[in-house]
């Protein structure tokens, strides 16, 4: 989108957006980057309302606990120094002091992210710095520790190694957007020395877009899933005419771009991203490749769930849908087809589908324009996915043997680790927080710097839920954060849990557990908020089905009078 387009979203209505708060904290003119990122927000269904702090005032805001930023009281603070101021500070810096400027830049920005963080519940987001080569030293510059380009390289390497230290604390690639866009696009020499803005109108689109997706990642919007057409997307050629010889893939010709996209998709896939097949083909012809071509980089066991037949792909899209329990618009299709692709867009809300170029050569450079799969955490549960769904799969078939589900039940042999949050589980929660949509009563997100202080409050009471069966461990699934409000009451101020498990009984299981440890500590009566969002229309009668009562707003439950639910999971020690 232009500028222009975004600032037209400006009068487009908001309502039924998801409210936020951004404090825009920079040292040059950013008034036009606040409204591109107000209107970029709008393509994703978030209502941000942006606190500019005007030129030049992020140290005073930060550090004057009076000043407006504190009032503001931001959900997220998005620091932007550019490039070239840095180097206007490095040219005032003394010479015999040049080759100490990025440990003292990141010590006062670790100082001033400290300050926000100690006074403010607020993510922060940092721009790191787009290269601005002095050439005082030229190619030399690289050998010299007090050469500017040496030390904002070393600078913009400091940042990513507090973010990777500090729990929310995230880094915006600007260097990034800088080699995609080239220095030339991103800066306007004319227009920074007449209005001290440092970033091009044309650019302003793209850096409001990089910031919004990870706002939205925040907000649990961000892409779970890949589905991959075959023929001439995974491979050149069709497998069910050419044989499995002669189809595309390799170290030569076109078969190196088929190669190399499918690194790209198993990297995905070690990060955590579902990864399915949709294609039009006899099953057992369309998985040869798979488990015979020497040249495969992607095997069966990468593969979450697969279908190949020759029925509409936008219905087998759906059945996809069905069986991993996630939205369309968490998934991304694709698909050499042009034709296929529009009737997928037709018949299948929401879902993502790129228009993949003509070239397969040019298919990965295309993709990483896009950069579908933002996100804004990562555990080690997460390269164990595929596996999970794998699994899943098995119990979908075994389910279909037994008559009576509560049979079927029994016969997984589930055990459950129950556990207060630590700092083993607190990644994990925040991350699940931030994921979990369909499943989530007030859909609270957190980051694992929030967990922590519900580790240390004395009025929160938090539990993690482990689910493991015959068939495998699905990890942690579930959490629960009670708060202490009134005396002898608990309001369940969160539980969230990973759709994996759901028709399993582990609703039951979790109110077993928490009614338990509420009678053992005196507690009289647990209350509930359900608050609907797009997404959380799975849970709205959640309270109800698990007999609590209406009281307005609210659901009760009084713990003397419930009777323990029939559950078929076992607490593991």
């Amino acid at each position: 989108m232009t500028f222009n387009e975004l600032k037209k979203n400006l009068k487009k209505d908001f309502t039924g957006f998801k409210p936020l708060k951004l404090a825009l904290l920079g040292d040059s003119a950013t008034q036009f980057l606040a409204q591109a990122i107000r209107g970029a927000g709008y393509e994703q269904q978030l209502d941000i309302n942006v606190y500019d702090a005007g030129y030049n005032q992020l140290d005073r805001q930060i550090l004057d606990l009076s000043s407006e930023l504190y009032m503001f009281q931001p959900d997220i603070s998005l620091i932007f120094e550019a490039g070239h101021k840095l180097l206007q500070k490095f040219n005032k810096t003394e010479a015999d002091a040049r080759g100490a400027f990025a440990e003292n830049q990141i010590n006062r920005i670790g100082q001033l992210v400290d300050t926000l963080q100690s006074n403010l519940k607020t993510k922060v987001i940092c721009f790191n710095y787009a290269e601005e080569d002095d050439c005082v030293f030229g190619n030399f510059a690289n050998k010299v520790p007090s050469s500017f380009i040496f030390q904002e390289r070393k600078l913009n390497y400091l940042l990513a190694e507090y973010a990777a230290k500090n729990a929310v604390f995230y880094v915006c690639d600007m260097s990034a957007i800088q080699s995609k866009l080239g220095r030339d696009l991103l800066f306007s020499p004319s227009i920074y020395i007449n209005s001290e803005m440092v970033l091009s109108i044309d650019a302003l689109p793209v850096v409001s877009e990089s910031v919004v997706r990870m706002i939205a990642a925040f907000q649990g919007k961000h892409k779970k899933c890949i589905i991959l057409d075959l023929d001439n997307t995974v491979w050149g050629g069709v497998i069910g005419d050419d044989g499995l010889e002669n189809i595309q893939i390799g170290g030569l010709g076109i078969g190196k771009a088929f190669t190399e996209f499918q690194y790209w998709v198993k990297k995905l896939q070690q990060r955590g991203i579902i990864v399915g097949v949709c294609s039009k083909n006899t099953e057992s012809v369309a998985k040869e490749p798979f488990e015979k071509h020497p040249d495969m980089v992607l095997r069966l066991k990468d593969i979450a769930v697969f279908v190949a037949n020759w029925e509409n792909k936008a219905n087998n899209i759906k059945r996809i849908q069905q069986f991993l329990n996630i939205g369309f618009d968490s998934m991304v299709f694709l698909d050499d087809d042009p034709a296929e692709r529009d009737i997928v867009r037709q018949n299948v809300p929401d879902i993502s589908v790129p228009e993949l170029p003509k070239d397969p050569a040019e298919y990965l450079e295309y993709l990483y324009t896009l950069n579908l799969f933002e996100t804004v955490s990562y555990s080690s549960e997460d390269a164990n996915r595929t596996e999970q769904y794998q699994k899943e799969s098995k119990r979908v078939a075994a389910q279909a043997s037994f008559i009576n589900e509560g049979d079927f039940l029994k016969s997984l042999e589930m055990l459950s680790a129950v556990q207060p949050f630590n700092s083993f589980s607190a990644p994990r929660v925040a991350q699940l927080s931030q994921r979990s949509n369909q499943f989530n009563l007030r859909t609270v997100r957190y980051s694992e710097e929030d967990i922590n202080r519900i580790i240390d409050s004395v009025r929160h009471h938090s539990f993690s839920f482990t689910l493991e069966d015959k068939y495998g461990d699905n990890g942690l699934i579930c959490a629960v954060i009670l708060e202490e409000q009134q005396p002898k009451e608990l309001f369940i101020d969160t539980w969230f849990m990973s759709c994996r498990v759901l028709k399993r009984g582990m609703e039951n299981f979790v109110l077993n557990t928490i009614v338990d440890y509420a009678r053992n500590k005196g507690y009289h009566t647990i209350v509930g908020k359900y608050l609907p969002t797009a997404k959380n229309a799975l849970v709205k009668d959640h309270y109800s089905n698990l007999g609590f009562t209406k009281d307005g707003a609210l659901w009760r439950l009084e713990v003397a009078t419930y009777h323990s639910k029939k559950c078929f999971i076992n607490t593991k020690e």
